[in-house]
């Protein structure tokens, strides 16, 4: 092996021994892996897995708990992975017509990445399938295992199918920065009622040079699933309307604390403060504010009233923190008024469910 060579593998030393990398300087930010894989079989035992008719029964779920419980053991498997304290592990499995496919999510909230726990979950809860099938096609093939995607660290967003190019830009070839609104409302998303407040977030970041197409109306229960896409796109910005009080059915916090590398929990407080001038129920307001790769991401409340006291806070931030995030700096710009119409009234702080400004 070569010096140059030596040099660019971390887990080499100068002398191109073996060595466990020290990420004791690192940042603690929350990290997200996803890996994949399949196990090739016939069609008869893909049918028979689907519907648990092997000999050995429960195969998904043994499959499964295999892979989590390699993924919380991956240090004592692989030499120099470092002890990872996870904070939640997924396996899914999908289904082709002579495959059945292996995806594995492993989260943390560290130092060091989980691509490692990720890529051992899917390989054990393969080998697992492998075992679980063998005595009806003892020619299965495990393959195709690799690292989909990674978030948090230095970074950001990297993904396998754009390793090429490992970061989409936020902003178009004109310049124009990106941005996706989401309207958590379940009433809205069936046509009982109206989205009010999605078009005047479209319409303020219009004022600003953002390119926002119309808003997405999702319900409650599809929030995290939206959001994620979201992020998938990566946008400069991604403002969430609604959700974010304290009704069973509000679930937008606890979708986008998954999506989140780094919270900034103080834009978030600075919302709830305005929100709490012109009414108390703010304060119930869970909103959640961050970074996702290179997104901002931003919860507003779900009321006309709520969104305006966002947006005001929001106009002194925003353009600051997006540069930032982007890796430039900003040297900020006069303060305008937040949307630009008449005040709103106390009864308009009562839309899309919940309590005001939630």
């Amino acid at each position: 092996m070569s010096e140059g060579h030596m040099s660019e593998l971390t887990h080499l030393d100068d002398d191109g021994r073996a060595r466990m990398v020290d990420v004791g300087g690192k940042p603690v930010t929350r990290r997200v892996a996803i890996a994949e894989g399949r196990l090739d079989t016939t069609a008869e035992v893909v049918a028979l897995v689907r519907s648990d008719g092997l000999k050995k029964a429960d195969v998904l779920p043994t499959a499964r708990i295999a892979g989590i419980s390699a993924a919380k053991r991956t240090s004592e498997l692989i030499p120099l992975a470092h002890i990872v304290p996870l904070d939640a592990v997924s396996i899914d499995f999908g289904f082709e017509e002579s495959a059945v496919t292996i995806r594995a999510t492993a989260t943390t909230t560290g130092r060091t990445g989980v691509e490692m726990e990720a890529l051992t979950a899917v390989a054990v809860a393969g080998l697992t399938l492998h075992d679980m099938v063998k005595a009806v096609d003892p020619a299965a093939q495990l393959g195709g295992i690799r690292l989909v995607e990674k978030r948090g660290g230095k970074r950001g967003v990297w993904r396998a199918d754009d390793a090429a190019s490992p970061e989409t830009p936020a902003t178009d070839a004109a310049g124009t920065r990106r941005a996706i609104v989401l309207v958590a409302s379940t009433r809205a998303a069936a046509g009982t009622a109206d989205d009010t407040t999605g078009p005047v977030i479209v319409g303020w970041l219009g004022s600003r040079g953002f390119d926002a197409a119309a808003p997405r109306v999702v319900a409650d229960a599809d929030i995290a699933d939206a959001l994620r896409s979201a992020v998938d796109e990566q946008p400069a910005v991604i403002l969430t309307t609604g959700g974010t009080g304290v009704s069973p059915t509000d679930r937008t916090p606890e979708a986008t604390h998954a999506v989140l590398d780094r919270e900034l929990p103080g834009v978030a407080e600075a919302i709830r403060t305005a929100g709490r001038s012109a009414t108390p129920t703010a304060a119930l307001s869970r909103a959640l504010a961050g970074v996702a790769g290179r997104t901002v991401v931003v919860n507003l409340p779900g009321s006309r009233g709520g969104v305006a006291d966002g947006l005001a806070v929001l106009d002194e931030l925003l353009p600051h923190l997006v540069d930032q995030v982007a890796g430039g700096d900003h040297a900020g710009r006069p303060i305008a008024g937040a949307v630009g119409d008449e005040p709103v009234g106390e009864s308009e702080r009562m839309e899309h469910g919940g309590a005001p400004h939630a």
